[in-house]
């Protein structure tokens, strides 16, 4: 985070309308998100329920792992003693006095000269403490013998308690449960627990010319395709998407819309009206309703024009309307903040990686900008394809199956193929 000197040079820039460095305008924002309350936004789930959920404080179990001490082969279940000098020459020959599947609760004791036939995953009975695996024997009708000493005692043994022990923290508050978290949670029958409550997210367009996708086209008019793509994204981010519909470019409207908005959600998103057009009013009522508008422009393309104000009960983000940007601002901007604040202890910034251009990249060099395609894994190494077609905000059709952005920074005109760039992850 930002020191307090640079928050307040940050903040002289804001108020003489400069535009902000991407890194500015994150450290800004983050630095001022703050992460839902472990008691106060908890909630308790079962755990067919968890997926993408956040975890709100720590699970024990009263299990250890393993539950006993086991086989970790199909084999025999002997006495190192019995067997620490044999070999193939001269193997050790016990008698089989009992057979366990797994499953099975062992009930016969190994003595000196015994050996139990013993499976995968079966508990190990009384007295014995290695298993010598089956490849390593030969079994003579109630006898085996043993044909190679195993290396040491407790060979394929899984000991009781050697991954986890009873009582001790087994996850910890702040991470996301995905399948193997689920998978552990299930195991050590953790069949409720207490997340952090799904974030509300209130999403509108603004706009005369917007309509929704099933009314007919008329000339001048434009689609919103908006809405259903940054709702698409809060689910996604594991959120609650509130969607208010299209709000036309009338002062009182949109003052009431943005009011209602912040009484109900947690974070607002609305599309256009951020710009300096006639018709742009976002900022003017932020203000009125007493918004605290710590950015308002980024040196980014797309989406330079980018307000972020702060409610006491609220986070705005007014995003431009051309769709590219839309995403592209919420990738890079809003997507970091919605993980602080869902609780997520760490990770919320945006995936980098290196990776091979196999086109030329150009852009202005005025701002940072940011060039949608793919990245593919290609011996190793990633490599980045630019999508076909112009890269203009406006452009929609080539961001379809977009996973990666391709970085061009401040003061850089032209990035020859087959140089290495910075690229960032989007799915």
């Amino acid at each position: 985070m930002p020191s307090a000197v640079s928050v307040k040079k940050l903040m002289r820039k804001i108020n003489q309308q400069q535009m902000l460095s991407v890194t500015e305008a994150q450290s800004i924002i983050l630095n001022q998100i703050k992460p839902l309350d472990a008691n106060e936004d908890q909630e308790i789930i079962n755990l067919d329920a968890a997926n993408n959920r956040i975890l709100a404080t720590p699970v024990t179990s009263k299990l250890d792992f393993p539950h006993w001490d086991n086989s970790a082969m199909d084999g025999y279940a002997i006495r190192f003693a019995d067997v620490q000098d044999c070999t193939p020459q001269k193997p050790a020959i016990l008698e089989v006095v009992a057979e366990i599947p797994a499953g099975c609760n062992p009930q016969t004791a190994i003595n000196t000269g015994e050996a139990a036939r013993i499976f995968t995953g079966a508990i190990m009975p009384p007295g014995a403490d290695t298993v010598v695996m089956q490849e390593k024997t030969k079994r003579q009708g109630n006898q085996v013998q043993i044909l190679e000493s195993p290396p040491q005692s407790q060979n394929f043994v899984r000991q009781q308690a050697a991954y986890y022990q009873a009582g001790n923290t087994l996850l910890s508050p702040g991470i996301a449960l995905n399948a193997a978290e689920i998978a552990v949670l299930a195991a050590a029958q953790c069949t409720e627990l207490a997340v952090y409550r799904r974030p509300r997210v209130a999403i509108f367009s603004t706009g005369d010319e917007l309509v929704k996708p099933e009314q007919t086209l008329q000339p001048g008019q434009i689609v919103d395709s908006n809405q259903y793509a940054l709702a698409t994204l809060v689910r996604q981010w594991g959120g609650i998407p509130l969607l208010l519909g299209i709000v036309p470019d009338q002062p009182e409207k949109l003052k009431e819309t943005i009011a209602s908005a912040l009484e109900e959600a947690d974070f607002v998103l609305s599309t256009g009206g951020v710009s300096v057009g006639d018709y742009d009013y976002v900022e003017q009522i932020l203000g009125e309703l007493g918004g605290k508008i710590l950015v308002q422009s980024v040196a980014v393309k797309p989406g330079k024009p980018l307000t972020f104000a702060t409610f006491p009960n609220s986070i705005y983000f007014g995003i431009p309307g051309n769709p590219v940007s839309a995403l592209v601002s919420c990738w890079r901007f809003v997507q970091p903040a919605f993980k602080k604040f869902s609780g997520l202890k760490g990770g919320w910034l945006p995936t980098f990686v290196k990776a091979q251009t196999k086109q030329e990249l150009r852009a202005s060099g005025k701002r940072e900008t940011y060039l949608w395609g793919r990245v593919e894994i290609v011996n190793g190494g990633y490599e980045f394809i630019l999508a076909y077609g112009g890269h203009s905000s406006g452009n929609l059709i080539n961001l379809a199956q977009t996973n990666a952005l391709a970085i061009v920074p401040v003061g850089e005109t032209v990035i020859a193929e087959g140089i290495q760039v910075d690229v960032m992850l989007v799915s």
